[in-house]
């Protein structure tokens, strides 16, 4: 008998509580394992009866399925009814109650595939030896740091410097204020950013920005290369 499970955060959460609470058995052999690159991190895995199996989608590709096949295995599925469609960090588990051969593989990636070999002898269905599967996406926006910008300059521009802890873009959006007081859009400019200190020439003419004399709120936002966005930061100032 096959039970299927699409694990969320809280309950994760609490398996892994429970898990700290009680006593490891000897042999214990749940297993944790992650996709990634089109490949399982243990494509065959063997465990005890009794005892589970949790998959892991840690990227960058997570449009994979955990499908069982026939003859013993066609009543867990990870996407049910559906194509895979998985955001990183999520888990799918399956306990296993009888001994056999279990096959299993995506249902859109024929080659992404393995088994689960279950033996007679009664495991634990507590303890978790392996660690959890890191992402191998980077999730977290770059640092733009250390900003300095004159507030009054010409129609030339002036210097911006900053630094940066990985490498991406700049993108810099103009606002102009108006009569009444209020600022609008008045264009944008996008520039190269690597590690370290940063150079690049604010309010000077270009393809999406016209400078005019009066007074300017700027907003600059940094990306890296995985297309990961800091919050803007902003910036006032004045071209005569």
């Amino acid at each position: 008998m096959v039970h299927r499970r699409l694990i969320g955060p809280a309950a994760l959460a609490l398996l892994l509580t429970a898990a700290l609470l009680l006593p490891a058995a000897a042999g214990a052999a749940n297993r944790r394992v992650s996709i990634s690159d089109y490949r399982w991190s243990i494509p065959d895995v063997e465990i005890d009866r009794g005892e589970h199996v949790t998959w892991y989608w840690t990227g960058p590709d997570t449009m994979h399925s955990i499908t069982g096949q026939p003859p013993n295995a066609t009543q867990w599925d990870s996407d049910p009814g559906s194509l895979p469609s998985h955001n990183v960090g999520d888990s799918y588990q399956v306990s296993f109650d009888d001994p056999g051969v279990y096959e299993f593989q995506c249902k859109i990636h024929s080659l992404v595939r393995g088994t689960v070999t279950v033996s007679g002898t009664p495991g634990d269905p507590v303890s978790e030896p392996d660690p959890v599967p890191k992402s191998n996406v980077d999730l977290k926006p770059p640092k733009m740091r250390r900003i300095a910008l004159p507030r009054k300059f010409g129609p030339r521009g002036a210097p911006l410097t900053y630094s940066m802890n990985e490498r991406g873009k700049l993108d810099v959006e103009y606002y102009r204020y108006g009569r009444g007081g209020r600022p609008r859009f008045a264009g944008y400019a996008t520039y190269k950013a690597h590690v370290g200190f940063n150079n690049a020439r604010i309010g000077k003419r270009k393809p999406h920005f016209k400078p005019r004399p009066g007074r300017y709120l700027v907003e600059l936002r940094v990306s890296d290369q995985q297309h990961n966005t800091a919050k803007a930061k902003k910036r006032g100032f004045r071209i005569w």
